[in-house]
């Protein structure tokens, strides 16, 4: 995408108000739903395998998405480039079932984190899981830390801007 067709959004990490959002980390736990990190589940090959899934899954709903790439080419693009960091892909997990995920990588050296993916599949949307798992990642920011998170997405992708707007995320040209 060029910076015409897609629309910047970036959140001051300082300005984000927590325990506003907490409520949606608290409803998917008490919906048997389980939040955590690929770091805290094992970065191995299967694991990462199972990311691919989820992610190709979830990025068929993008608006003009086209054709995701195979497995080589996520993994060269996703895991073998010094940005990413397992502690900043963030999953929910229903039943032992990766149902979601939420994937930022460290640009520190840039002085921000980026979230590149963040989806739900389709049987599990309507409940606030996105928030949630942005609300649960929100740490790695200070991890890295960063006080800044940016995202990008297509300007017809009005549910994933929405949700962003709705955690504080501000329009931003980068």
């Amino acid at each position: 995408m060029t910076s015409v067709d897609r629309v910047g959004l970036q959140l001051d990490v300082d300005a984000f108000d927590a325990h506003r959002f907490q409520q949606y980390v608290e409803r998917c736990r008490a919906s048997g739903i389980r939040l955590t990190t690929l770091a805290d589940e094992g970065d191995t090959p299967e694991h990462r395998r199972a990311l691919y899934e989820l992610n190709k899954e979830c990025s068929a709903d993008i608006p003009e998405r086209g054709e995701f790439y195979p497995y080589e080419e996520y993994h060269r693009l996703r895991f073998e480039v010094p940005a990413f960091d397992p502690r900043g892909v963030v999953l929910a997990q229903a039943g032992g079932t990766w149902v979601g995920m939420a994937a930022t990588s460290d640009h520190r050296s840039s002085g921000f984190v980026f979230n590149e993916m963040t989806g739900v599949r389709a049987s599990f949307r309507g409940r606030g899981l996105s928030v949630a798992m942005k609300t649960f990642g929100m740490g790695f920011a200070g991890l890295c830390g960063v006080r800044t998170v940016r995202t990008f997405h297509h300007p017809a992708n009005a549910s994933a801007i929405a949700m962003n707007r709705t955690l504080g995320y501000i329009d931003a040209q980068w």
